[in-house]
């Protein structure tokens, strides 16, 4: 009997059936590789002779692709089957990235080729997120969402976990490039499982209009909801901050003060552990007022840029970055769930878009200012005037009466029952 009782406890859920699976298995396989190659790119860099500077454009010119096509990218996603667009924009970053290895493998890689392969999959990006919006939902019956949207992000941020970590080592025994082939070839497993998918309801190709007509009703979505706004301009600031502390300062640090490659390896893994840890709580948590704890869960993303600013050891960054992941875990599922309670199925993809650009619009400049802002401030003014508008930009959302007051809503089980290959899943 124990043995049988310990069998359970390592198999999905009930609910979670076929598709289902294989959205969370792919996405377990491009979070290994991509995690790894976050450290990979920004030592690629360094190890080719650029400077922060430089660091910052090629992280800059991925967030810029993305950002000049999101808002394409959510209107395809609510016209084609999401889960088709989600493979071929998986087989793009696996051609962009498997180019970005031979040219770091072979030392041929210029700045140029870099900045321009990372825009590609910047690109993909665009496509790939605003229909991963809206997926999740359209795998699972909607009463099981928030166990549904917290066990989806639980096995990616395991995944990063350990690629992280992985990657980081990797990159200091042989290299960024095969850290980077190794995450191509990521991209080209989960392109086959996305295309297995079969979520019939998921295609779009209903819509009337034109896609500017598609865009225009997403807008005014958008444009009438005070939290859902205030919170995407909150993160345009946000986000550009921390992204560049997660990819100029965090590896700069770390190769100066903390040893390489390996520390800043370990504080991103830490983070994994982080985010898993919070994305299991909330598969039992549910607050009824979702979108003030999850605002609040934002302001410790203020403290990986404190902890680099006063340069602490790697275990107190390490710990600094796991409090982090933890919080922000809390934010992303009860956002997720705010959007999905309050914006119409057929819009969530060009909402989406909106969502994405806004908040990922100011990123590039910050990436691209975060060298010259060290050197007019220095390091640790940069860092902490990162720190402090992320703080001041997530007490400003708090003054929205909605932020502080939208409660959850009971959903009910109003689709198809979950079919009845689905019941005995298998071990995750």
């Amino acid at each position: 009997m124990k043995q049988h009782g310990d069998v359970h406890r390592l198999r999905l859920p009930a609910w979670a059936g076929r598709n289902f699976r294989l959205l969370v298995g792919a996405s377990f396989v491009t979070g290994i590789g991509n995690s790894g190659a976050t450290i990979a790119a920004a030592f690629a860099v360094i190890e080719s002779g650029g400077s922060a500077t430089d660091v910052g454009l090629v992280a800059a010119a991925r967030t810029l692709a993305m950002v000049v096509l999101l808002l394409v990218g959510g209107a395809v996603a609510d016209r084609l089957p999401r889960q088709r667009v989600m493979a071929v924009a998986n087989l793009a970053n696996a051609s962009s990235q498997a180019l970005f290895a031979v040219l770091v493998l072979t030392r041929h890689a210029t700045l140029w080729e870099m900045a321009a392969l990372t825009a590609v999959g910047g690109g993909a990006l665009a496509f790939f997120s605003p229909a991963a919006q809206g997926l999740v939902l359209s795998t699972v019956d909607s009463s099981n969402a928030g166990p549904a949207f917290s066990l989806y992000r639980l096995a990616t941020n395991a995944a990063t976990v350990g690629g992280a970590a992985l990657g980081g080592a990797l990159v200091a025994a042989f290299g960024a490039g095969w850290v980077l082939a190794i995450d191509a070839a990521g991209f080209a497993v989960a392109a086959a499982m996305r295309a297995a998918i079969d979520v019939p309801h998921s295609a779009r190709g209903s819509a009337s209009g034109g896609m500017l007509d598609e865009l225009r009703a997403g807008w005014r979505v958008v444009a009438a909801t005070s939290w859902l706004w205030g919170i995407v301009l909150q993160f345009s600031v946000v986000n550009g901050m921390f992204g560049a502390v997660e990819a100029v300062y965090g590896p700069l640090v770390s190769r100066e003060r903390l040893g390489g490659a390996g520390p800043w390896g370990l504080a991103l893994a830490a983070a994994g552990v982080g985010t898993a840890c919070g994305a299991a709580l909330m598969m039992r948590w549910r607050p009824r007022r979702m979108l003030l704890v999850g605002t609040l869960g934002v302001l410790p993303m203020a403290l990986p840029a404190v902890a680099l600013a006063l340069v602490v050891p790697a275990w107190a960054l390490a710990a600094v970055m796991f409090v982090g992941g933890v919080a922000i875990e809390v934010f992303a599922v009860n956002w997720m769930l705010a959007l999905h309670q309050e914006i119409p199925e057929d819009l969530m993809s060009r909402v989406a878009g909106f969502d994405w650009l806004g908040s990922v619009a100011l990123s590039p400049l910050a990436l691209a200012l975060a060298g010259p802002a060290a050197s007019a401030f220095g390091r640790p003014g940069a860092l902490w005037g990162s720190a402090g508008l992320i703080v001041l930009l997530t007490l400003a959302v708090l003054l929205l009466p909605d932020v502080r007051r939208m409660e959850r809503r009971p959903r009910p089980a109003d689709t198809p029952p979950v079919p009845a290959d689905a019941v005995a899943g298998p071990a995750l």
